[in-house]
């Protein structure tokens, strides 16, 4: 068979209206042919190609930011309520311990009807106050020590001085209201007296800033 032969065999096959077989491994070089080829060597079909190419991925990218967009809203949304429900509920656990405080209140009240009735009531609040301060010391609360103690600005506020031989002159000598400590920070000084001594030295009574 001549060369001849083969072409009108070929266009023999064409004629019969059948599509040419393409593999998708000759579409995908000529899709790296049309991305390597300049611009200006390529003729109108291969731009009208290489336009219809890069409408594809366009609009492919598109579709890739809309649903990345969609997720990190939904991220965003999802963080907001977590912090939310953790702000409502961040307390549920001291509450839960203090519950059994306010239980031996009640019967401290409902004891105190009874006879001895003085001494079942100092009782229970006794009990009660105890069991309030274990409950707050879990969390992190913290008595500020005062009495026989230096004063201390960043801890004490001295709300008067006395004169005590039997303490150490600018000592605390006297408590009026406790201070807290919570977690390693004070959330309330000790309000206090202090021993002026026999010299009357000066004490700083400011309020820790």
């Amino acid at each position: 068979m001549n060369d001849g032969e083969v072409k009108v065999n070929i266009q023999k096959e064409n004629s019969q209206g059948e599509t040419p077989i393409q593999d998708d491994q000759t579409q995908v070089f000529e899709d790296q042919s049309l991305k390597e080829k300049p611009l200006g060597k390529m003729s109108k079909a291969e731009l009208i190609g290489k336009i219809e190419q890069l409408q594809e991925e366009a609009k492919k990218n598109y579709d890739l930011y809309l649903r990345s967009e969609a997720e990190s809203e939904n991220v965003k949304k999802r963080n907001r309520k977590e912090k939310e429900e953790w702000v409502k509920y961040a307390n549920e656990t001291l509450v839960k311990e203090i519950l059994p405080v306010m239980d031996n209140l009640e019967q401290a009240i409902s004891h105190s009807q009874n006879e001895d009735s003085l001494h079942a009531l100092r009782e229970g609040v006794e009990l009660t106050l105890k069991g309030l301060k274990d409950t707050l010391m879990k969390s992190g609360l913290e008595e500020v020590k005062a009495i026989g103690e230096p004063f201390d600005p960043s801890f004490h506020h001295a709300v008067s001085e006395m004169e005590d031989e039997n303490a150490q002159t600018g000592h605390i000598i006297n408590e009026l209201q406790k201070g807290y400590i919570f977690n390693q920070r004070l959330i309330r000084p000790s309000m206090v007296v202090v021993n002026k001594g026999k010299s009357g030295d000066a004490i700083n009574h400011g309020r820790p800033s």
